[in-house]
């Protein structure tokens, strides 16, 4: 009981710093396009869309067997470069400059080794909450 009692204090003491450092509501891109299996909980048993969304996590009850309160995928400048990197679509070459991807008016995010840094956009009609 002491563990369970000290863990929801630890869970509720870092949404409060967060509050406190401006945690943003992530964008409806941010968390729509989150593959589900890949989910990293952001939350604790019981946690509210509301204090969810207020530590700048994403909230979604509806797929089971895997964490509702989760983290948001990076922000991007354009929503419609805001996804998994598993579906990014090589628009560009290895050494592209961030001005070339944009001249092909693709995306560009040089954060992650290993993925595509010039990719397509996608549509942002699928973004919802």
């Amino acid at each position: 009981m002491a563990a369970l009692t000290t863990r929801l204090l630890v869970a509720a003491l870092l949404l409060a710093l967060c509050v406190l450092a401006g945690a943003q509501k992530p964008s409806p891109c941010q968390c729509s396009r989150k593959d589900p299996e890949k989910r990293e909980n952001c939350g604790f048993p019981g946690i509210s869309s509301e204090q969810c969304f207020a530590a700048g996590c994403c909230f979604d009850t509806s797929i089971p067997n895997v964490p509702w309160c989760f983290n948001p995928l990076p922000k991007q400048e354009l929503q419609e470069c805001v996804m998994d990197v598993s579906a990014r679509r090589d628009c560009g070459f290895s050494g592209i400059s961030p001005q070339e991807c944009a001249n092909r008016k693709c995306c560009f995010s040089d954060d992650i080794p290993g993925v595509p840094w010039c990719f397509f956009p996608i549509s942002v009609e699928d973004c919802h909450y």
